[in-house]
């Protein structure tokens, strides 16, 4: 069997989600924008922001993961409005996916000497999903589970989110695929990939311990009600306002009971380490490296993600406002 009949047998089978579903993309590196996660967060840094994110999963595994984001966001003159736009492709194995969103968010200042603002934001926009048969390398010919060509679906998506945060405290809950029952263009026969609704929690804390130096750990929850409770454990340093430094931990936890799914899968699931650089006050350049923890450690040569930010309109005496460090 090739690999990438594996790796996609892997992905379909091995994580029981119901049905053909396709997870959210994973970006170790969302902590430096979490628009990726919750759209209540355009506009949050006072900039016109452009980011781009390239991710390479499972180096050396042929058919592996390989994702690509493009995001957008800007806070209007009122400071109350923030616009987004977002790009994302996402390829593993024979299956690839592509959206584009676009999205608003209403931000209200609770307290201006504490910096506590509460945040609400949508977006909609397409998602299309795609098989390609040729891909496969069949047992058997006319094997009627393998689509013949390259099938996709298009289907209307939307985000929500809520986001709180102050100078020392940030907590925020998300919804994406809230829209997958639908297609466009559907029909009966058709290789139907679907995308499930996936729920986030994500949560941290900031403390300035000197001048020089931030220390910032963070959390994030995802579930998406069939595949396992994902958990990522971050802890971060801020040194001179020019350098972040940080580790990561993802893992499985249970906060339900899944009878589905098998009970000897392995919870660790990869740990890592990231950096990111202020070469400039308008440019950042990130970099993070994963490293399986489960059966696939002894498999790949690592996850490699490499980020580039670029602040169009320099406001950066707000950048650097606490509640602005996530």
């Amino acid at each position: 069997m090739k690999r990438i009949n594996f790796i996609t047998i892997w992905y379909l089978v091995v994580l029981p989600l119901p049905g053909i579903a396709q997870q959210d993309a994973n970006f170790t590196q969302y902590i430096f924008n979490t628009i990726h996660v919750n759209p209540a967060y355009a506009g949050y840094k006072n900039n016109l922001y452009l980011q781009s994110t390239y991710r390479k999963q499972w180096t050396g595994v042929e058919g592996a993961p390989e994702s690509f984001s493009f995001a957008a966001d800007a806070l209007l003159g009122n400071e109350k409005v923030g616009l987004s736009l977002m790009v994302n492709s996402d390829k593993i194995g024979a299956q690839s996916n592509l959206g584009i969103h676009g999205g608003y968010a209403y931000h209200i200042l609770i307290d201006d000497y504490t910096n506590k603002k509460l945040s609400f934001g949508f977006n909609i926009g397409l998602r299309q999903t795609a098989m390609n048969g040729s891909a496969f390398d069949a047992n058997e010919a006319g094997d009627e589970y393998i689509p013949a060509g390259n099938e996709s679906t298009i289907m209307p998506d939307a985000r929500l989110g809520i986001l709180f945060s102050s100078q020392h405290f940030f907590t925020g809950v998300s919804a994406s695929n809230i829209l997958s029952g639908l297609s466009i263009g559907q029909k009966e026969n058709d290789w139907h990939i679907g995308l499930k609704p996936h729920l986030y929690f994500l949560g941290g804390l900031i403390v300035k311990a000197s001048n020089d130096l931030i220390i910032k750990p963070m959390v994030l929850l995802k579930d998406d009600f069939g595949g396992p409770t994902n958990l990522d454990i971050n802890g971060f340093i801020l040194l001179k306002e020019k350098i972040w430094i940080g580790a990561m931990y993802r893992t499985s936890v249970k906060l339900y009971d899944k009878p589905h799914l098998q009970k000897d899968l392995s919870k660790s699931s990869s740990t890592g380490a990231l950096i990111e650089l202020f070469p400039t006050s308008k440019l950042r350049i990130g970099y993070s490296f994963d490293y399986s923890l489960n059966k696939l450690k002894n498999l790949n040569n690592g996850t490699h993600e490499i980020s580039l930010g670029l602040f169009l309109r320099d406001k950066s005496n707000n950048r650097t406002q606490y509640g602005c460090y996530f």
